[in-house]
């Protein structure tokens, strides 16, 4: 149930991306929706989906857990769910978190969206985690030379010497959840990212619905563009490149705003993600206003370890674009 605290704030994506956001929102606004991708197949998930059949449940757990409430039963309750077992035990590196999720799907009557509800129950969660579909199908990315990639984990964890994506497409159509159009309809801003673009971000848009639901929605469609480029995934992307792929999944809707990240990352920290194949985005500010009707630009950085948006200054300028006239 959404309260009548704070704008309407509807964030598109999954993962680690989201969760830092979301965290940041909720000291903002009672009304949060997170859309989440359902293609993930690496894994806990990916364990569970292939043996059991369950849908993927890795994001949905991690912005379940960013959303949490934080007195401390809900604290107590988010630190348990985020254990992950030891690869060698027979648990297998399954989180604990996926594992009741998954068992709550088998208990409810309403299937995963029961179990999504009911761990928020427990966990106080202030806004609310909506799979982007509740049908089945698998992540593709058509690369470069024309090999074709199935599984969100195998196009995730590519290395430099494969060919770059070309586009990435699902198996079999699926529709979108009515609840996460209705979302967008209702929403006073609608965030995409940040998170890993082809495998967190774009996989939301590939669902029938979302893209003419972006299109149709009288808030502004923000993007948030990722502050590291992804080994195999994005590499040499600048911000321009990020936003122009999105603009490109979204058929006739369009992005209003795009905030991009300007903060620079000292040479000692870019060194360590070299060795990974990663570097810091480059903002090129002029060239993202071809595909966003805005561009809004901070220093948005939490130099970690690991290198993400700050979570407080991002929601933050999220707000500001939902509550500014016009």
């Amino acid at each position: 149930m959404q309260s009548d605290h704070g704008p309407k704030v509807v964030v598109i994506g999954g993962g680690s991306g989201s969760a830092v956001l979301l965290a940041g929102l909720k000291k903002h606004t009672a009304n949060i929706t997170a859309i989440v991708s359902m293609f993930d197949s690496g894994g806990s998930t990916g364990i569970l989906r292939e043996e059991f059949g369950y849908p993927p449940l890795g994001d949905i757990r991690q912005c379940l857990m960013a959303l949490a409430g934080d007195d401390q039963a809900a604290a107590a309750l988010r630190s348990a769910f985020d254990f992950r077992f030891s690869s060698s035990s027979s648990l297998n590196g399954h989180s604990v978190g996926n594992l009741i999720l998954a068992a709550l799907t088998s208990a409810m009557d309403t299937g995963v969206t029961g179990a999504i509800d009911e761990l928020s129950r427990m966990l106080k969660a202030q806004g609310r985690v909506i799979p982007v579909t509740l049908e089945d199908a698998q992540l593709c990315a058509e690369l470069a030379n024309g090999i074709v990639v199935v599984g969100e984990s195998k196009i995730d964890q590519r290395g430099e010497e494969t060919p770059p994506i070309k586009r990435v497409f699902l198996d079999r159509q699926v529709q979108a959840n009515p609840e996460a159009l209705e979302a967008i309809a209702e929403a006073d801003i609608v965030v995409l990212g940040p998170g890993d673009l082809y495998t967190s971000v774009v996989p939301n848009l590939l669902a029938c619905g979302v893209p003419d639901a972006l299109r149709d929605t009288g808030a502004p469609v923000t993007y948030i563009c990722n502050v590291m480029t992804k080994l195999g995934e994005t590499s040499g992307y600048d911000a321009a490149r990020f936003t122009e792929v999105i603009s490109n999944y979204l058929n006739d809707a369009k992005i209003d705003f795009a905030i991009v990240n300007t903060q620079s990352i000292p040479e000692d920290v870019q060194a360590r993600y070299l060795v990974e194949g990663a570097q810091p985005v480059n903002p090129m500010l002029e060239r993202v206003l071809d595909f966003a009707q805005d561009v809004l630009h901070e220093s948005l950085l939490n130099l970690g370890p690991p290198v993400r948006h700050d979570s407080e200054r991002l929601a933050e300028l999220v707000i500001r674009v939902a509550t500014e006239p016009g």
